[in-house]
């Protein structure tokens, strides 16, 4: 069971990128090749399967971020390409919850031993306070706990962005857990 929950992308935010993307381009819907396959769905935390419609689209998850929290991220605000599906889903609901809500499954999602993620931290304000590269281990859950864990025992990590290294996707989103 992973002890940090993965938060899918706002339903509202996803209804937007599937009219104009976070570079201001119109979503171009397309049926997935099977190189696609087993690639994240942003909208519902699954994988693309071949022959399902799907999308590109460009997307800022901390512009996102700092509009909802007041932040100004500044020069840090940076976009990259995620999967969604061309069409409404009915949002994350495996190992989790409803749509728009906090997801916390058994695993973390296209975690891949061997495959390499960038855990790149950010502060209250969207700053990047560091990060680093996690090669995925055979236990995935216990590697991505480990960098979590590291990145929440510096204070001023506010938010974790998780992303595939080679083609620089956005994949998750961790946030500081609430106090107890």
């Amino acid at each position: 069971m992973t002890r940090y929950p993965v938060l899918p992308i706002d339903p509202a935010a996803v209804k937007e990128l599937r009219t104009a993307d976070d570079a201001a381009r119109p979503c171009t819907p397309y049926d997935a090749t099977a190189d696609e396959a087993g690639s994240l769905l942003r909208c519902c935390l699954n994988p693309v399967t071949a022959g399902e419609r799907i999308a590109l689209v460009s997307y800022a998850p901390l512009r996102r971020w700092a509009a909802a929290t007041g932040a100004d991220p500044g020069a840090y605000d940076e976009q990259g390409p995620i999967f969604i599906h061309a069409d409404d889903c009915g949002g994350a609901t495996p190992g989790g919850t409803s749509s728009g809500e906090t997801t916390s499954g058994e695993e973390y999602p296209v975690a891949h031993p061997g495959a390499r993620r960038t855990v790149r931290r950010y502060d209250a304000r969207g700053r990047i306070v560091g990060g680093r590269l996690l090669e995925i281990p055979a236990d995935a859950t216990a590697g991505f706990d480990a960098a979590f864990d590291d990145a929440f025992a510096d204070p001023d990590v506010a938010l974790v962005h998780v992303r595939a290294l080679e083609f620089g996707c956005f994949l998750f989103e961790v946030r500081r857990p609430a106090a107890t």
